[in-house]
């Protein structure tokens, strides 16, 4: 994140009066300038989310709204992301005007006495533009979807099947402290302890847009409870992250993205076929995708038809972006042994948890397998968004 203070002061000296920084202006498009990323074009759409918002609420209390639980329980979570959107920009924006007004007051008065509340508000404002530039990770559909967890032991023996529950447990934990819930799908126990495989369901706010970072080989070295002579042993496991599938995929489609045009049916004709303009042609202007119908003599008939083959062909569309996510975590997986961990934990002779994708480390080996690991998923959440991220060749121990 750009130094939050130097931006605000800079904006503030730059001219007369009480000025907003450029990377928090969303009216009309302001000239190119070192302040402006087109990286928050996305997430941070905000007219847009704003105005879905509005007709979010307006149908929330509408008196019928919950007639269609299953409707209404999309539309809320829809809701629930605008309104995330909106506040990502809002809060950081009051947070500027606060500062900003502090700042004249302190020079107008000359009084340093007010510098160390400015800092703190300084400090505050930082926290919340980082966490709005973490937040654009999260922009893909299923990072709001229940997280499947698959964690599945490798070589190590005994071993391996105790590092498994130990993964499953440190998951469980992270869980615990992001307010989701945590349900154990199934499991295949270990032959003396442990789990050779199991697979939890993970719900809750953006659970997949958190756990994604996770898939990958995951390496415990330490000293083997299960081995009388008390020496280091390795030990590996997998981790498998998918999204959960809906049923059904809903598609939303909204008028104001559609072009109708309407034309002469072409088929052999009779009295009305032909002779009018009843045959519907629907573009959907964001995807490209058309759908006619000239089938009927109605050009009502015509349309529902027509909508009915656009809706099949955006699910359709969207069933294959889904399985092109699947893939693409598909071709990721590596073999369960050395050389492919993603992240070592290192538990004798020294306490260290590395992840060799990103650098991030920390001693606090008691900590992470407690599920204080997000300092490891922003990592590489962020990392990513400027591309593949691939194992750096380091190791551990």
């Amino acid at each position: 994140m750009l130094d939050c203070c130097g931006r605000v002061l800079g904006a503030f000296r730059s001219g007369p009066g009480l000025r907003w920084p450029p990377f928090l202006m969303f009216g009309p498009a302001p000239a190119p300038s070192r302040f402006v990323s087109t990286r928050w074009a996305g997430i941070f759409d905000v007219a847009s989310r704003r105005v879905r918002l509005h007709e979010l609420e307006a149908m929330a209390g509408e008196t019928d709204f919950w007639s269609d639980n299953e409707r209404a329980q999309r539309l809320l979570k829809e809701r629930a992301a605008c309104q995330a959107a909106v506040e990502a920009v809002d809060l950081p924006r009051a947070s500027i005007a606060e500062v900003l007004g502090l700042l004249e007051l302190a020079e107008a008065d000359a009084d340093p006495s007010l510098l160390p509340e400015l800092q703190g508000q300084l400090d505050a404002l930082t926290a919340q533009l980082d966490e709005a530039d973490f937040a654009r990770t999260m922009a893909a559909p299923t990072d709001r979807s229940p997280a499947i967890v698959k964690i599945n032991a490798g070589a190590g023996g005994t071993d391996s099947a105790d590092w498994a529950t130990m993964l499953a447990r440190m998951y469980g934990r992270w869980a615990e402290r992001h307010g989701c819930t945590v349900e154990l799908l199934d499991e295949v126990p270990g032959e003396e302890a442990g789990v050779r495989s199991c697979d939890l369901r993970i719900e809750g706010p953006f659970a997949f847009g958190w756990l994604k970072a996770e898939n990958g080989v995951h390496r415990l070295v330490r000293i083997s409870p299960f081995d009388a002579n008390k020496r280091r042993q390795t030990s590996f496991c997998s981790v498998y992250v998918l999204p959960e599938e809906d049923e059904e995929i809903h598609i939303d489609i909204k008028d104001d993205d559609l072009k109708v045009d309407t034309f002469r049916a072409s088929g052999a004709g009779g009295q009305h076929v032909n002779r009018t303009d009843s045959a519907i042609r629907i573009t959907h202007m964001p995807t490209g995708i058309v759908a006619a119908c000239q089938a009927e003599r109605s050009q009502h008939k015509n349309r529902a038809k027509a909508m009915k083959m656009l809706a099949a062909r955006l699910a359709d569309l969207e069933r294959r972006k889904r399985n092109a996510a699947k893939d693409e975590i598909e071709a990721a997986k590596l073999g369960i042994n050395f050389g492919s961990q993603i992240r070592s934990y290192v538990l004798q002779p020294y306490q260290m948890v590395k992840d060799h994708r990103t650098g991030a480390q920390t001693s606090d080996t008691q900590g992470v397998l407690d599920g204080e690991i997000d300092a490891f998923l922003k990592a590489y959440l962020l990392a990513a968004q400027a591309g593949p991220v691939s194992l750096r060749g380091d190791d551990t121990d």
